[in-house]
């Protein structure tokens, strides 16, 4: 396991930058922490670190966002409002899984069951006070 510190929301997309580097494709990055704990922060710099150019932003109402023309292709899903494989299954989840893309993942808690292997990358994040956050990366065949 990795656990970082970060002080600023720019040092969060950096964390993620450096992780985005190893990524080969294949892997789901888990993402874990209540709201406002940096989880659109840590894939905005997910995508920057593969070499996405454009805008990054919460897939709340579109459950998905694709960001395409990087180093590898980085799909943004939000799975706050899924409570069920039937749920799962209408959003095309398991499709993307067989993309050779990046899958990230907000609110991965919801589907746990559903997230399992050796490319399975867990990221929580958890507040320490109003600017810092603990920032703990575990699992995937990376770290």
């Amino acid at each position: 396991m990795e656990s970082y510190i970060s002080y600023s929301p720019e040092f969060t997309a950096d964390i993620a930058a450096a992780l985005a580097k190893k990524l080969s494709g294949g892997e789901i990055v888990a993402l874990k922490g209540d709201l406002g704990m940096g989880k659109t922060c840590f894939v905005k710099g997910l995508a920057a670190g593969l070499g996405f150019k454009g805008e990054v932003t919460s897939p709340t109402f579109a459950i998905v966002n694709e960001y395409l023309g990087g180093r590898l292709d980085l799909f943004h899903f939000d799975m706050y409002r899924i409570a069920g494989w039937d749920d799962l299954y209408s959003t095309g989840f398991f499709e993307y899984l067989s993309s050779g893309g990046v899958v990230a993942v907000e609110w991965s808690e919801n589907i746990e069951g559903a997230l399992e292997g050796e490319k399975v990358i867990n990221v929580e994040l958890s507040r320490i006070s109003d600017n810092e956050r603990k920032i703990e990366i575990s699992g995937g065949d990376i770290i």
